[in-house]
């Protein structure tokens, strides 16, 4: 059934459509996003794909690249970000607009890692659509792969949300490289210099699934701050969701969702 439909990836700085851009998936040039809330650049791999644009490549280097040769990831969503201090009244936001404290007591301008989101939603129900065992799923996401995930599937407008800081598998302090020899932007765990420092000075982990673990803790969020002006990068990929077979495979489960697909994209 999975054969009779072909993905399409676009990407845009609201929900509408109409400002999207069709992503060209496995390539190594970025698209670039701009929105009020911050400047963006983009690159999707999935492992031997086979949707649109037509002309897109099957393969991306990126997945020869460890550890995703090892992990056998299927697919990679790469984000180089820039948060922009918010305008108020035409001006730039007051000295205490989006403030934290950093390490010292010095006042840092930016978002809250509590309040940078990750995740998925839709438009309408589908929870007439859930597949038998979906709890189970959804435990075993909890358990096995991000536990500050929270969300309502059966709410009118369903969601699956969690901090960035715990759920990205690559977060980097710093502007990250773009390599052609990897497939686009590459981020690994760590910074630039300034990057570095402030992770240790915040109490942040060196290690990803450690530095995932730490930002659990409500403390710890409280303490990183995504600073205005600064740029991040952030990778989101694992092996668990097959987009060319539509179907989530998690550790002793398997669930084909392109039985239970109500129309509605991914987003």
């Amino acid at each position: 059934m999975a054969d009779q439909y072909i993905i399409r990836v676009t990407a845009g700085p609201t929900y509408d459509l109409d400002d999207h851009v069709e992503v060209p998936v496995n390539r190594t040039d970025a698209i670039s996003i701009a929105h009020d809330h911050m400047d963006i650049e983009l690159n999707v791999r999935v492992r031997d794909y086979r949707g649109l644009p037509r002309d897109s490549p099957s393969h991306s280097p990126y997945f020869d690249q460890e550890p995703h040769a090892y992990n056998k990831d299927q697919y990679s969503i790469a984000i180089r970000f820039t948060p922009k201090k918010p305008a108020a009244n035409g001006t730039t936001g007051s000295d205490d607009e989006g403030a934290d404290k950093g390490d010292g007591g010095e006042q840092l301008e930016g978002i809250s890692a509590t309040d940078l989101q990750f995740g998925n939603d839709f438009d309408h129900p589908i929870r007439d659509r859930l597949p038998p065992g979906f709890g189970t799923a959804m435990n075993i996401v909890k358990w096995w792969i991000d536990p500050g995930l929270e969300g309502d599937a059966y709410a009118d407008m369903p969601y699956l949300y969690g901090p960035a800081l715990s759920s990205f598998n690559a977060v980097h302090t710093g502007p990250g490289e773009h390599s052609e020899e990897k497939g686009g932007l590459w981020f690994e765990e760590g910074g630039d210099e300034h990057g570095i420092e402030k992770r240790r000075a915040w109490g942040a982990p060196d290690d990803a699934k450690a530095r995932m673990k730490w930002a659990l803790r409500a403390e710890n969020k409280a303490r990183w701050v995504w600073e205005y002006g600064k740029t991040y990068g952030v990778d989101f990929y694992n092996p668990y969701v097959d987009f060319n077979e539509f179907a989530l495979r998690l550790p002793g489960f398997h669930l084909p969702i392109i039985k239970y697909w109500d129309g509605q994209g991914l987003r």
